[in-house]
């Protein structure tokens, strides 16, 4: 708990936000790529958006994966609106590639930028960001920039479970390290917003390299960083937000996804995390008594205090949902394991298990 309060004291005091003002030392070309499967309420927003942007070189491309509701139809309006945003319509899924990593190739594949930022659809975006990140990629040399976007949550479902990311991430690695560590330990992405420099993204295909990982950016980030290609992520502001999932189910099945990775891949430690978080007050009580368990929940209570800071959420609403958050951590962890053995995991309707 001690370990866990000092990361997330330290990950507040870091203020790991991209610079409000920064300076392009040039100006480069810019693909914004976004791969898209049955984003109908979503596409359209962030086409809008993306529409206002004054940048001289930028192009926008959009992957529709077979979608079977409206995003193609609300693709090609924009289209029509807008002369450099494109349109690619998905092949047949190949055998071995999930949808969104064989999307991103084919994007990256089709794209003539210098930069190549991969944008989820549900992503919000304003004007300023754009520049922010490539000044921030140019001025400390990266090869990869990836933020977290600031999570929008509407739903009772979604308070009780779009924060454990933050809670897990922002609790166990300092995101100061991860610029600034060459152990690939301290890495953090998300698929949300990811921006390369295109010669190194085309000379490694990481997509493709990683064609049937569930969780394909911090894969990416750890092999940037083991190659010696200077990687970074940021937490997300105003600029750039995310309604990352619509109630509590969607939720579930997304976190599901990718809640072993936040552990190293380890289902092991995974485990451990969520017994010892369960089980500690407890122990606490019976062992050390009731001033040492009032020490432990002061601490606990610490620890959601500086994450829910650092992340831009309600404090008071996240310490009083603590509790069932916790419960839906530990339901998440818990399909997670019996997905694994069944080799199912449901997600834009496709079995994301059985298809590999």
């Amino acid at each position: 708990m001690i370990i866990r309060l000092l990361v997330a004291f330290v990950n507040y005091l870091s203020f790991a936000y991209l610079p409000k003002t920064t300076t392009l030392i040039s100006v480069p070309s810019i693909s914004i790529l976004i791969p898209a499967r049955n984003e109908e309420d979503n596409i359209g927003r962030l086409l809008e958006q993306l529409s206002t942007f004054e940048y001289g070189m930028l192009e926008i491309i959009v992957y529709n994966d077979n979608s079977t509701d409206k995003t193609e139809s609300i693709i090609k309006h924009w289209t029509e609106l807008t002369p450099n945003i494109k349109l690619i319509n998905g092949d047949i899924l190949p055998k071995g590639w999930l949808g969104k990593n064989y999307a991103c190739h084919q994007l990256a594949k089709a794209a003539t930028g210098d930069i190549l930022l991969f944008l989820d659809a549900d992503v919000s975006v304003k004007k300023g960001v754009i520049k922010r990140s490539i000044g921030y990629l140019q001025k400390h040399k990266l090869h990869l920039l990836s933020i977290f976007p600031k999570q929008i949550v509407k739903s009772f479902g979604e308070k009780v479970s779009v924060p454990l990311m933050n809670w897990v991430l922002l609790s166990i690695l300092p995101i100061y390290l991860i610029r600034r560590s060459k152990n690939k330990i301290f890495s953090a992405a998300n698929g949300q917003f990811m921006m390369f420099k295109a010669d190194t993204y085309k000379k490694i295909w990481p997509h493709k390299r990683y064609k049937s990982n569930k969780v394909e950016d911090i894969a990416i980030i750890r092999l940037f960083k083991q190659k010696g290609l200077a990687s970074d992520t940021r937490l997300g502001d105003n600029d750039i937000s995310c309604r990352m999932y619509v109630g509590l189910d969607e939720a579930i099945e997304g976190f599901i996804k990718n809640i072993f990775q936040f552990f190293g891949n380890s289902i092991l430690v995974t485990i451990i995390f969520g017994v010892l978080t369960t089980i500690a007050p407890f122990v606490v009580y019976l062992y050390m008594g009731f001033w040492w368990l009032t020490a432990y929940l002061v601490g606990i209570v610490c620890i959601r205090f500086f994450v829910m800071l650092a992340s831009q959420q309600s404090v008071i609403q996240n310490i009083l949902l603590a509790f069932p958050q916790h419960i839906i951590f530990l339901l998440i962890i818990i399909k997670g394991l019996i997905n694994n053995k069944q080799k199912k995991l449901i997600w834009k309707d496709r079995n994301i298990l059985q298809d590999l």
